[in-house]
């Protein structure tokens, strides 16, 4: 919802040597920044060539360093390009460094981004899409503009952006710790649309990336959009920051890829088992009384359609359009229907209404309670 950082990259990774900086749950970069990686304590296992026939079951015993998973030949390299060819015709020599991982992120310290690896794979994005409802960045549109705010954190570490008086002025101080929860506000100019979750507002270096990433996009006409908007001073600083930055030097040139996926022993099922478990957080028990307003259990609406079944029914239409109007993360919507099903089931609640105007006033009641939490201030933005 997402990272980001968009990234929305967690701790789900234990198998780094390196600490975690609180800030942002990145690995940080602990060696100097040119120095070879260490040598290997364990022999890498063989890679798999079974595994794209295989049934989801036995697909997530499999580890990620059996993949062999590479992004060369895949739809990601059109994309890179891409997101390449952008960053030259804004007149910028810096290119990050890609490389396939967990999960979208770029580490602190690191100009590079990792992707995430169920993109270099249609088998196993149908796995992602079986896990967690949704592929993150799956179509061009959504790659390129999650990979256009990375490439924001990755030049941010090349040029070693962070310290600039007027950049802490206008987005806030980059030390600030990464909160485990934030309350966006929807209605504030003082921020860039961009990505799910106005994610902009998760952080300074999330404001900074968004911004950026709405900078470089050749079709945002930003100048038009931000017209008399607050954030649109950022905006501005932007193009006159990377005016200056395209004489530049980066300062960081390290190469170094952090948490690859021929390094990673984890299988695929632990690492979705944590994923979902990140993601499918407990959501407040206040149903009772919006279902009691759709359904009931008086005696004179026994025969009706039980509401847990016509939830059920209805449940991948309404995930999707509150996901799509919310921003939330489909899987989070996923587990808040299935409470509610298991709650309509315990009421015995019934249908009261025609089935097109309950299917209508249902999408809005589940949009409200996804908007209530979001502003309840416990809504947990993955970061």
């Amino acid at each position: 919802m997402f990272s980001s950082d968009c990234s929305r990259y967690w701790e789900l990774s234990t198998e780094t040597s390196g600490a975690y900086d609180k800030r942002s749950s990145y690995p940080v970069v602990t060696s100097p920044p040119d120095s070879p990686p260490a040598p290997p304590t364990r022999p890498s296992p063989l890679v798999r060539t079974d595994w794209p026939d295989l049934p989801d079951e036995q697909l997530l015993d499999v580890r990620f360093c059996e993949l062999g998973l590479t992004v060369a030949g895949t739809t990601l390299e059109p994309r890179l390009a891409q997101l390449n060819d952008e960053l030259t015709a804004r007149g910028l020599p810096f290119h990050p460094h890609y490389w396939l991982s967990t999960e979208w992120f770029c580490p602190d310290g690191v100009p590079g981004v990792a992707i995430p690896f169920y993109l270099a794979h249609p088998r196993l994005a149908r796995l992602e899409k079986a896990q967690m409802l949704e592929v993150e960045g799956g179509t061009p549109e959504w790659c390129m503009k999650i990979l256009r705010h990375e490439a924001g954190h990755a030049l941010d570490n090349a040029y070693d952006l962070r310290k600039r008086r007027r950049r802490i002025q206008l987005f806030g101080k980059p030390s600030k710790a990464y909160p485990e929860v934030y309350l966006p506000k929807p209605y504030s100019k003082s921020f860039v649309l961009h990505l799910d979750s106005w994610y902009a507002q998760s952080h300074p270096d999330e404001d900074f990336a968004e911004t950026f990433a709405v900078w470089l996009n050749p079709d945002s006409d930003w100048r038009s959009r931000y017209t008399e908007w607050p954030a649109l001073k950022k905006l501005e600083y932007m193009d006159a920051l990377m005016r200056e930055v395209a004489l530049a030097t980066p300062k960081v040139t390290t190469r170094r890829k952090v948490e690859p996926v021929s390094s990673l022993r984890t299988t695929l099922r632990s690492h979705y088992k944590k994923k979902r478990r990140h993601y499918g957080f407990e959501y407040p028990d206040f149903y009772d009384r919006d279902l009691r307003r759709l359904f009931s259990n008086a005696p004179d609406y026994h025969q009706n359609l039980k509401a847990s079944r016509f939830i059920q029914r209805i449940r991948r239409e309404a995930r999707r359009l509150v996901a799509a109007w919310a921003g939330s993360y489909q899987y989070t919507i996923d587990q808040v229907l299935e409470n509610m099903i298991k709650r309509a089931d315990e009421l015995d609640l019934r249908l009261m209404y025609p089935e097109e105007r309950t299917k209508v006033d249902f999408t809005i009641m589940l949009t409200v309670q996804t908007m209530n939490y979001l502003h309840s201030g416990r809504h947990r933005v993955a970061l």
